[in-house]
């Protein structure tokens, strides 16, 4: 019903004040994701670490691959797509672009983890990437 906003400002004093603000919120919850289960990880998840390149980031729970095409247009045609794609699913990548190359990482954090939406993104991913190339 209510939620708690708390912020510290650094005065020049150097003293910490802490500011907070209680509001009422009414919204509808979006369903939370769930993590892939043992099961889904071999069903769904390994095909994409086994065959398509895709590998486990290190520290957390995500996906991670990296693309290279031919020049910055190919590249950045292929992040249009993903993007398009991402934004229609609200599921965005963490990604990072230098001419040619495209890092991407993938991750739910409405679970802090993987979920189909992930697998979902990869797959389209990867035939974006068969397209440009």
């Amino acid at each position: 019903m209510a939620t708690l906003i708390l912020w510290r400002a650094l005065l020049p004093s150097q003293n910490y004040h802490t500011y907070s603000i209680t509001r009422n919120y009414s919204f509808t919850s979006k369903t939370m994701r769930q993590k892939l289960s043992i099961q889904e990880r071999e069903q769904l998840l390994g095909p994409l670490l086994k065959e398509n390149g895709w590998v486990l980031a290190s520290g957390r729970d995500a996906i991670t691959k990296n693309f290279s095409f031919a020049d910055f247009n190919q590249a950045f045609a292929f992040m249009t797509a993903v993007a398009l794609r991402a934004e229609k699913m609200d599921h965005h990548p963490e990604w990072f672009n230098v001419y040619n190359k495209v890092d991407i990482t993938l991750s739910t954090h409405d679970c802090q983890g993987l979920s189909t939406r992930d697998i979902d993104l990869a797959t389209f991913i990867d035939q974006a990437a068969d397209t440009s190339n």
